[in-house]
């Protein structure tokens, strides 16, 4: 990709983390660390990667996305509205009684969200389930979901990989926030997943790396895993919990809990000196 798109995805990125920012701080509650870690990922994915329609979000022939790690909304939904699914003046609202958007993703309430999640290891079940009923149907649309690592704890996660590749489900992306933290601490300390990529190979996949806050990087490792034929691909995602906000940055603490009136004008202005350094404006 050339510098000029690089840096409009540089841009969109960086508003997604604004828009979050906002929204979380409003809501009084919410999950800045993984959604923010995973702001750059949604924005290839909907900027460069999938085909899909924000004036026909239900287009039957469109590539899906699930968020199995549903808690890390917040920065989606940013992405969503920058991309003309919904308004952009839904985002303050989240978590609001009667708002569009609340702290889970609904399919049934926003447009552009494929598949409701939040309890840990069912989105990627549900991935497995529309992958393999494109293959059924004959249609080539691709499928993709995302993880946090530390939801690959869940037994679950598991047997969807092991679905997937009895199934042969090559149209099927997997893709695995590596942040290196969870609620309750240390990724490796609470569970230990590594070696990561060696357990989803023996699972049958083939496995790519990235760093999921590079658009060389991600490029790179999404058009290495469309190129994947007869078994499924996965995407180990190197990234940075609370990516953009200097005291969120590897913050355990920050999993799961709203900035303070301070706190927020301090990451606000961090993110605006960081869009403003690329050239971009709210």
């Amino acid at each position: 990709m050339n510098s000029t798109e690089k840096q409009e995805l540089q841009v969109l990125a960086c508003k997604a983390r604004l828009y979050a920012l906002e929204g979380i701080f409003n809501a009084k509650s919410g999950h800045p660390g993984g959604s923010f870690s995973a702001a750059d990922i949604y924005t290839y994915l909907y900027y460069k990667e999938l085909n899909v329609n924000p004036a026909e979000p239900k287009m039957a022939d469109r590539d899906r996305f699930v968020l199995s790690k549903g808690h890390c909304c917040p920065s989606l939904y940013a992405v969503l509205a920058l991309k003309g699914f919904f308004s952009i003046e839904e985002l303050p609202k989240l978590r609001k009684v009667g708002a569009m958007l609340q702290g889970h993703p609904d399919m049934k309430g926003t447009p552009g969200i494929d598949m409701s999640s939040g309890s840990l290891g069912q989105g990627i079940s549900a991935a497995c389930g529309m992958a393999l009923a494109g293959k059924i149907d004959n249609k080539d649309y691709r499928v993709y979901t995302l993880l946090g690592d530390g939801e690959c704890e869940e037994g679950q996660v598991w047997e969807a990989l092991m679905f997937a590749a009895n199934k042969n489900l090559d149209n099927l992306c997997v893709i695995i926030d590596s942040n290196g933290l969870q609620i309750d601490g240390p990724v490796e300390e609470v569970g230990g997943l590594e070696p990561l990529d060696k357990k989803l190979e023996a699972f049958g996949f083939e496995v790519f790396k990235m760093d999921g806050h590079d658009f060389d990087s991600i490029e790179n490792a999404i058009n290495s895993a469309k190129a994947v034929s007869g078994k499924p691909a996965a995407i180990i995602a190197k990234t940075v919990k609370g990516k953009g906000v200097s005291y969120m940055e590897n913050q355990v603490n920050w999993h799961g809990a709203a900035p303070n009136a301070e706190q927020y004008e301090i990451g606000r202005n961090e993110l605006l000196a960081q869009l403003a350094e690329l050239g971009g404006a709210l």
